[in-house]
């Protein structure tokens, strides 16, 4: 082990060489039920990297598995072996002229793709769930679909060319004719081989008619074999044989796909049918029809999601039967649109419904009906016991066959006890999923599911003959089952195509193909309980992309995953190890707890309050003392910190601001702001409105001396607006308590919040007039505590509702950054926040690469790589002419300012500049 590492560590710099336990441990879990902890884990940012990787392993004769989001549901891209993660320096996009194709790197977000592409009026075709946190190497590697895609829109479907590195450590880009000949030259034996297999396997008409048919509906069960019938040149074979792969053939280091529409106009509809059958027939007839997708509901799923807020009553009053279609129809205009929503009920006519089918062209309501289909397989998750796992199988049946199979994997599921189970699915392709609750730290429960499966297998493949995986991938999962569902003779052929590229089997072991019957009972992910608040994990990854520590030390799921092996540690007796030592650092100190993990999570848990809450275990007595007396006299607090800021500059004038950054252990930053001075309340008449300066907006002043603080500035805007502001009594001495909340000290900061609503209270004549705050965090902060009994705003809420209206602005022409807070994020008023900031000027940047910045509040100063990485995009998605920036928190701008060198200010700058009047002096 440790010479594999030296090895590694000759090309690798130390922080992309991962080898303590914790972290090991953290990577080992994907969002499978399956469990693998990697010897070691190396990051690779190209190819030079990927070639030594293969070197290493190849010496050390040790297996290896490509990873890129960790959102595969099979288990393949968990391994005991080396686990090879594909980092940003993949993350490459390169969009044609004509947008007709675009050349990707596995290392880029599949919706990151998509946004990029959308004002060309394009997309990629595959379009699964997890788009959002899925990465290109996975959708390639899997032949992921999704909703829409089907089996004419899929990776395979829509390859145009591939650059991809073999075992050996051949590169071949087939875009590239060179590398082509040479390639062609140096594995002619190679090339050879894979015509002869196609060759055999043509003149075979049983065999190739038995692919062709297997193909008709969606499948991932083995390779992609249709590649041998589909193609007659090798290389095309080659690529074709690499998607759906899962990392056992070779890596793809980059892909070009063949894009398609992005139709503008689509329309949705959510049917009602009395049972299954019917809905089934309806599928039928819809599927000739111009429809982009029909998503097929059983009652279970409806029954899960009916008491959802804005769904319509009518699915609490359905019968036990019913069942339900979510039909898309989508058009590059309104006429076409309504042609295909004409098409579609036509198709439907004579099919009996609980109600008149009527299709919606209201984003809205459309957003509503989709909100029912995605929020199944989370309802489940959520209702779930503690210590249990939630599994979403994929099985595909010919159409004809839909309602029989979809009965009949109802009555199983009963059958095995799996009464909370229920099923959905992409119905114009026979694709259904079921999802339901299992216990694998039971070995009597781990054999129910062993029997149930057997008998899904049995039932897919004996009676329908359909797809044991349609779009999940084989994985480690359905490996055993591959020869029950092609037979012997194709499950031989895929095992020459393993040989061929793979003799010593390195790649990815056991993935795919496994002799062994019980593979996929091996290795089951524990579950154990940790605490309430995160036990309905689902360790899925969806977090991941938000979070600001994700591939600095821990991201959501991975705080998550360690903390339940400490607990089960815990509960059984055995010592933390060094697993106890490394997890305040990558666990608490890293974490932001900036909650932007619950938008994402299908469950909405907040990694943040698990964070706090371990933060507040681990604070002793006195810090609880020294917390209480903080938020009692938080006047004398906020001197002192000013007093500090004041004496920093006095040093930094000496040594500079590089210099005390590093003597400080980058607690100073460049630029740091001035000292906060004394907020003036401003005497005058008008609309009274309660204005509370937030503490960071006290504490922390102007960028630069000679500018006016920021609560000068809000009180200004607020009187040209014709308000008079009220300041609460003694408001320096107040705070709402962020500060003590975000180390766990809960009860001390709620006594804060208490000390400020009563100011709040008497300053707003209990509620009489509109109260704003001017630091998202903190107005976050109080609105979750006050709950409704004081009407508190962010100021940018205010500025939306009541400044907007009431002031003339002069737009500027930009550009400016925009960066949206995770509070504001979390608030959903980031659309307020746009449309103030887009009043004021015409070009507004708001990088997409950056979510949280990492601050944090103290965050920033007491661990500076965080707010490092969370911000280590902004230089590449803010232009050179872009100089400045807004936001609406006062730490938050520090951060943003002293990372990306260019001046972050409060919105509320922004506003008071382009609300001046000619006469006024800037």
């Amino acid at each position: 082990m440790k010479s594999l590492i030296s090895d590694l560590h000759t090309h690798f710099p130390a922080d992309r060489v991962i080898a303590d336990e914790l972290r090991r441990l953290a990577w080992g879990t994907d969002a499978s039920f399956y469990r693998l902890v990697p010897r070691v884990v190396v990051v690779v940012e190209n190819e030079a990297d990927l070639l030594h990787v293969l070197a290493v392993t190849r010496q050390h004769r040790i297996h290896l598995t490509f990873r890129a989001a960790g959102t595969s549901l099979s288990g393949q891209a968990v391994t005991d072996g080396v686990l090879v993660l594909i980092g940003e320096g993949f993350a490459s996009f390169e969009v044609a002229a004509d947008a007709l194709s675009v050349r990707l790197g596995p290392g880029i977000v599949g919706s990151e793709v998509n946004r990029r592409l959308a004002h060309m009026g394009r997309k990629i075709g595959p379009d699964p769930a997890s788009i959002a946190t899925c990465k290109i190497g996975g959708i390639a590697a899997n032949n992921a679909s999704g909703m829409c895609c089907g089996t004419a829109q899929n990776s395979y479907r829509t390859l145009a060319g591939m650059r991809v590195i073999l075992v050996d450590g051949c590169v071949l880009d087939t875009e590239e004719a060179a590398s082509v000949a040479a390639f062609r030259q140096s594995h002619a034996r190679l090339l050879d081989e894979l015509e002869c297999l196609a060759q055999q396997t043509l003149a075979d008409t049983a065999l190739a008619g038995r692919i062709r048919h297997k193909f008709k509906i969606k499948n991932t069960t083995g390779y992609s074999l249709n590649a041998l019938v589909d193609y007659r040149d090798p290389l095309e074979i080659l690529t074709h044989l690499m998607i759906g792969s899962e990392g056992t053939l070779g890596f793809i280091s980059r892909i070009t796909y063949r894009t398609v529409v992005e139709d503008p106009c689509k329309a949705s509809a959510l049917i009602f049918f009395p049972d299954i059958e019917t809905a089934c027939q309806a599928v039928v007839r819809l599927k000739p029809q111009p429809v982009s997708a029909v998503e097929l509901l059983d009652r279970a799923a409806l029954r899960s999601v009916e008491n959802k807020p804005g769904l319509p009553p009518i699915i609490r009053a359905l019968g036990d039967s019913v069942a339900a279609l979510l039909v898309e129809v989508r058009s590059q205009d309104t006429h076409g649109l309504q042609a295909h929503i004409d098409a579609a009920l036509a198709a439907m006519t004579g099919v009996e419904t609980v109600e008149a089918p009527y299709f919606s062209t209201d984003p809205e309501t459309c957003e509503m009906y989709w909100k029912v289909r995605k929020g199944t397989f989370p309802s489940v998750g959520a209702m779930r016991r503690a210590g249990t796992t939630v599994i979403i199988e994929d099985v595909a049946f010919p159409i004809a066959s839909l309602a029989a199979a979809t009965l009949d994997l109802q009555a199983l599921l009963k059958q095995h006890g799996y009464h909370e189970a229920i099923i959905f699915g992409h119905a114009l392709e026979g694709n259904l999923h079921f999802v339901f609750t299992q216990d694998f730290g039971d070995p009597a429960e781990v054999q129910r599911y062993a029997g149930f499966m057997d008998e899904v297998c049995k039932l897919v493949v004996e009676k329908y003959d359909g797809s044991l995986k349609a779009e999940h991938g084989t994985g480690r999962n359905m490996a055993p089952f591959v020869e029950m569902e092609w037979g012997k003779q194709a499950t031989d052929l895929m095992r020459r195509i393993k040989m061929l590229f793979d003799p010593e089997n390195r790649l990815n072991p056991g993935v795919i193909l496994n002799d062994d019957p019980a593979a996929h009972l091996q290795h089951l992910k524990p579950m154990p309980p940790a605490e309430d608040i995160v036990d309905r994990c689902i360790e899925c990854g969806f977090c991941e992309p938000l979070c600001p520590s994700h591939q600095l030390t821990l991201s959501p799921r991975q705080r998550i995953v360690s903390w339940r092996e400490l607990s089960r540690r815990s509960a059984a007796g055995e010592p933390a190890g060094a697993l106890g030592k490394d997890y305040p650092y990558f666990g608490l100190d890293t974490c932001a707890g900036c909650g932007l993990c619950s938008t994402a999570c299908p469950v909405a848990i907040n990694t943040g309050d698990l964070t706090r809450r371990l933060r507040g275990r681990a604070q002793s007595d006195l810090a609880r003392s020294v917390g209480r007396w903080t938020g009692e006299h938080f006047g004398a607090v906020a001197s002192t910190a000013r007093l500090g800021l004041q004496l920093g500059h006095l040093a930094s004038a000496v040594v500079g601001d590089k210099a005390l950054g590093i003597l400080s252990g980058g607690a100073w930053k460049t630029a740091m702001p001035r000292a906060g001075r004394a907020v003036r309340a401003h005497q005058v008449n008008g609309d009274p409105v309660v204005y509370f300066p937030a503490c960071g907006g006290r504490i922390f002043g102007p960028n630069a001396a000679g500018e006016a603080q920021l609560g000068e500035v809000i009180q200004q805007v607020l009187v040209r607006a014709g308000y008079a502001p009220r300041l609460p009594q003694e408001f320096d001495r107040l705070c709402c308590g962020q500060m003590l909340a975000s180390k766990g000290l809960a009860e001390e900061a709620n006594a804060s919040a208490a000390r400020l609503e009563a100011a709040l209270d008497a300053a707003s004549e209990h509620g009489r007039y509109p109260i704003i705050m001017d630091a998202s965090t903190c107005s976050v902060r109080m609105q979750e505590y006050l709950a409704g009994r004081l009407p508190l705003l962010d100021f940018h809420e205010f500025a939306h509702d009541a400044l907007l209206p009431r002031l003339r602005l002069v737009r500027q022409t930009g550009p400016i950054a925009l960066h949206i807070n995770c509070s504001v994020h979390k608030s959903g008023s980031d659309a307020k926040l746009k449309k103030v900031v887009s009043a004021c000027v015409e070009q507004v940047i708001a990088p997409a690469g950056v979510s949280c910045c990492g601050f944090s509040g103290d965050r920033g100063f007491v661990v500076p790589e965080l707010n490092q990485h969370a911000l280590r995009k902004i230089h590449d998605e803010l232009p050179a002419s872009c100089m400045r920036g807004v936001s609406s928190n006062r730490t938050c701008e520090i951060g943003l300012t002293a990372e990306s060198g260019r001046t972050y200010r409060s919105v509320a700058y922004l506003l008071e500049e382009c609300s001046r009047t000619p006469t006024m002096e800037d």
